[in-house]
């Protein structure tokens, strides 16, 4: 089955974070007539989906430095049916919602171009190939699956929405904070001096924040909060969910403390309490241009005819896990756009472009 083809199918199964069951089946099933092995682990207990990541491994052929691909199989939750259709040469979904190119056009190049070496019985030094679950909402497939058993000296992520070429040499270390603000109900007509309202502590925090982009490192969000019971009462609970990135690991310390010192703050003016959760979501990294893994998808890029270029990210990929845990790994630009969104659409030419890509990486790596 081509790229194009594999990826239509895929995009058409609905895969929110820990839902991916249908299509982590017929990944497993596509690479299975292949005549690959399909390793699936336990860790869906552990992440909260009803798949665990699935590994499949191609023997070398050839002397050289073997290498591995990931993508993921979720995608951001879709609001209506998923129908993509090809037009003029471009795939989208033609009911209105997201596509699903975020990841699954990588997930169909990466298989073609597992089924293209095999059956051309190309020479190359080792692949691997990884499908996680649950990137969307923190990259738990990734930080559950255990690396060790890979092979591969360096690896690839295609999952930046950007055009071919771009090579992601950097993304930011990230932190989450979970804030749960408690006052004092009380009935807002009839006694309102004796409530202690938890949104407006919460909403004096947020006033006095710094937020969006705080300079070309370092970005903070709060992107959710709730809280009260009913129109009339004094709310006693608030909480909000908030994040920073940064690309300098000491300046998202500072900005996680300025923000933990904001709730604090606001709640002690409204005489409520706080409490605040911080978690550290993923280390950043940092490449160098002449580091192997990015010499590698340079040669390779340029032998496919692009120009590449060098970013950095504001977004976490699996390739953050991979990274920390001192497997280097990169991440590739593979044109899918306005992902997230009901304008979501990629090429098809783009993503047959990146099967050849993935081949380009193997010849490239092979001594």
């Amino acid at each position: 089955m081509s790229a194009i083809d594999l990826f239509l199918e895929l995009a058409a199964i609905p895969s929110p974070p820990g839902e991916e069951r249908a299509v982590a089946d017929r990944v497993t099933e596509e690479l299975r007539s292949l005549g690959l092995d399909v390793d699936e682990d336990d860790t869906g207990r552990e992440t909260g989906s009803t798949m665990g990541n699935l590994y499949a491994r191609l023997e070398p052929t050839a002397e050289g430095t073997p290498i591995f691909l990931c993508a993921h199989l979720d995608t951001v939750p879709p609001e209506g049916p998923i129908e993509p259709v090809v037009e003029d040469g471009v795939v989208r979904n033609a009911a209105g919602g997201i596509l699903g190119a975020d990841n699954k056009a990588a997930v169909a190049s990466m298989v073609d171009a597992a089924r293209r070496t095999l059956e051309d019985g190309r020479s190359h030094a080792g692949l691997e190939l990884v499908f996680t679950a649950k990137e969307e909402v923190g990259l738990r497939g990734a930080y559950a699956f255990d690396h060790t058993r890979l092979h591969a000296a360096l690896g690839y992520v295609y999952d930046q929405a950007a055009p071919i070429g771009e090579i992601v040499v950097g993304a930011p270390w990230a932190a989450t904070l979970e804030v749960a603000f408690r006052g004092r109900c009380a009935h807002a007509g009839m006694y309102p001096e004796d409530g202690r309202s938890a949104i407006a502590a919460a909403a004096r925090a947020i006033a006095d924040l710094r937020l969006g982009r705080l300079d070309e490192e370092t970005s903070a969000n709060v992107g959710q909060i709730e809280g009260g019971t009913a129109r009339n009462i004094i709310p006693e609970h608030c909480r909000l969910k908030a994040e920073a990135r940064s690309h300098d690991e000491a300046k998202l310390a500072d900005v996680v403390r300025e923000m933990e010192e904001a709730f604090a703050f606001a709640a002690a003016l409204e005489e409520c309490e706080v409490e605040t959760h911080i978690d550290r979501s993923y280390r950043g990294y940092r490449f160098r241009k002449d580091e192997p893994a990015v010499a590698l998808a340079v040669r390779a890029l340029e032998r496919c005819g692009y120009t590449p270029t060098y970013a950095l990210t504001g977004g976490g990929a699996d390739a953050n896990v991979f990274n920390e845990r001192g497997i280097p790994c990169v991440t590739l630009a593979n044109a899918m756009a306005e992902i997230h969104t009901p304008d979501e659409h990629i090429a098809v030419a783009d993503v047959e472009a990146m099967v050849d890509v993935s081949l380009a990486l193997l010849d490239g790596a092979v001594a």
